[in-house]
């Protein structure tokens, strides 16, 4: 039976029509106010000359503006293409092209973008955020739902390019509605949930609850981006009941838990993942909120994103133990393995690559049939992060592959560096990566963020190091810094580009 993204917003108003189902700022919306928005949105979509499979591009902050777009767009019969606020105008414009959008909803606080676009902007409908976005839902008539749904285009969600440029994964009706519902299992949603959408709704790491909590008529509440006070407020104002961050965000609230006072009682789990989360920020934070449920997760875009979850017997800091470490089991229908480089499975406990199948497997990649082919080989989505599977089926994640370190023919994985590294005082950030090295092929090098007050040396990382990691596995060199780590729209640190830093700071080196 096909799935209709549509369906969970029908079934939201009529199962909860005066619930509350949208928080932005001091701005409430009841389920059927909302319903009655998105139909006339869509009416208006329509208006513009959309068409089934048409491609309608978003360049916002959190909003429920950006929420209702997530309905609107399907209702109309086109597909979404969320765009990350930190790119630049090439980037963007990229993007733009690539997909072929014909319509661009952005912001205010984004609408400066558009000069930067050039010719581009000529060739589109730009619908400027609340302004004109509220004129066309007070001018235009509702229209009836144009029923896309199952292998029907949904979104094209374009990935962080973090190893270069952004592909444009494809998900369908039936990938998205499907996680949706492994994501009510895994989370434990229901319409008592408030969610905060603290994570940016172009990524999937928070626009699978879009999907979710609205399945089950709970509440939405916004903050336009992600700043540690605003979210912790946001928790204790509208009394929120699940959030799900990346460890850099969880790093940046616990910090600021620290140093001020906030009531985050109503608060029940923080599900986090899309990075390794550094083991001092995991004790800080278990520290701080002994009450919450700790849900680590695994997926990628390519996967609608849910691979794997924690069980919810996990997930109680106090009685984990170390399963807290994992990323837990596959979600529900998905088959995972562990292979070597030709695609052979290992021994229970041997890290390789993570492949997986299953219904919430991308389309593919837009316009890129050989990346597709390569990605999707052998019927399998071969995802490019290097893990293990112990005797229990818990899974492991060590690192990307590509940011795997191999050192005088031994695997360094960056993240066990990371995470030894992370629990000296003084360390504010931290991130791992392989260098050149004439004898040894690749050396460990670290990049420190420190503290202001900090007086942190390089060879007093390595001896920390030295205590609890074989050697081959401590830093060489550490450079330090107090800026922070450049970082991915999504909040993963982009390694690309410290290594590309470090290769222009050595070739400056050489020339003085």
């Amino acid at each position: 039976m096909a799935c209709y993204l549509t369906s969970t917003l029908k079934r939201a108003v009529q199962v909860r029509r005066d619930g509350t189902a949208t928080i932005d700022g001091d701005r409430k919306r009841s389920w059927g106010e909302v319903y009655g928005r998105v139909v006339r949105l869509a009416g208006a979509l329509k208006g513009l000359g959309v068409e089934a499979g048409d491609r309608v591009a978003v360049l916002a902050f959190n909003g429920d503006h950006y929420f209702e777009l997530h309905f609107a767009i399907p209702w109309a019969g086109a597909a979404l293409v969320p765009i990350n606020t930190r790119l630049s105008p090439q980037e963007i414009r990229y993007i733009i092209e690539d997909s072929g959008a014909r319509i661009l909803f952005v912001d205010e606080a984004n609408a400066e973008m558009l000069g930067a676009l050039g010719s581009l902007a000529n060739g589109l409908t730009v619908v400027i955020m609340p302004d004109d976005y509220e004129t066309m839902i007070a001018t235009a008539e509702p229209i009836e739902d144009t029923a896309r749904h199952g292998d029907d285009l949904a979104g094209i969600f374009y990935t962080g390019g973090s190893t270069g440029k952004s592909k444009g994964v494809m998900l369908s009706h039936d990938n998205l509605l499907i996680n949706a519902m492994n994501a009510l299992i895994m989370f434990g949603y229901d319409d008592k949930t408030t969610y905060l959408h603290a994570a940016p709704m172009f990524h999937l790491t928070d626009g699978m609850a879009t999907y979710s909590i609205t399945m089950t008529a709970g509440t939405h509440v916004f903050i336009p981006r992600f700043e540690p006070d605003a979210a912790l407020r946001a928790i204790e104002r509208n009394k929120v009941t699940h959030v799900a961050m990346v460890p850099t965000m969880v790093e940046m609230a616990a910090r600021q838990a620290e140093k001020d006072s906030y009531d985050i009682s109503s608060l029940k789990q923080i599900a986090f993942g899309a990075a390794p989360m550094p083991q001092a920020t995991l004790e800080r934070s278990i520290k701080l909120w002994p009450h919450l449920l700790m849900c680590h997760g695994w997926g990628l875009t390519e996967l609608s994103p849910i691979g794997t979850n924690l069980p919810m017997d996990y997930r109680d800091p106090k009685t984990a133990g170390d399963r807290l470490r994992s990323c837990g089991k596959p979600a529900m229908g998905l088959e995972l393995r562990i292979v070597d480089e030709n695609d052979r499975d290992m021994p229970t406990g041997d890290v390789g690559e993570i492949v997986i199948r299953g219904p919430t497997v991308m389309m593919g990649y837009w316009n890129k049939p050989e990346e597709t082919a390569a990605a999707l080989r052998g019927g399998w989505l071969h995802t490019g992060d290097a893990g293990y599977i112990d005797e229990e089926g818990f899974v492991y994640i060590v690192d990307r592959l590509k940011d795997m370190i191999i050192t005088g023919g031994e695997n360094v994985y960056s993240p066990e560096v990371e995470s030894a590294i992370s629990k000296l005082p003084g360390v504010a950030g931290v991130a791992v990566i392989g260098v050149p090295h004439d004898t040894w092929g690749e050396a460990v090098h670290a990049v420190v963020v420190t503290e202001s007050d900090c007086t942190l040396d390089a060879d007093t990382v390595i001896a920390h190091c030295r205590t609890t990691l074989a050697g081959y596995k401590s830093p060489r060199s550490v450079d330090f810094r107090t800026e922070p780590l450049p970082l991915s729209g999504a909040g993963k640190v982009l390694k690309r580009l410290l290594r590309e830093e470090y290769t222009k700071a050595r070739e400056r080196s050489g020339r003085d």
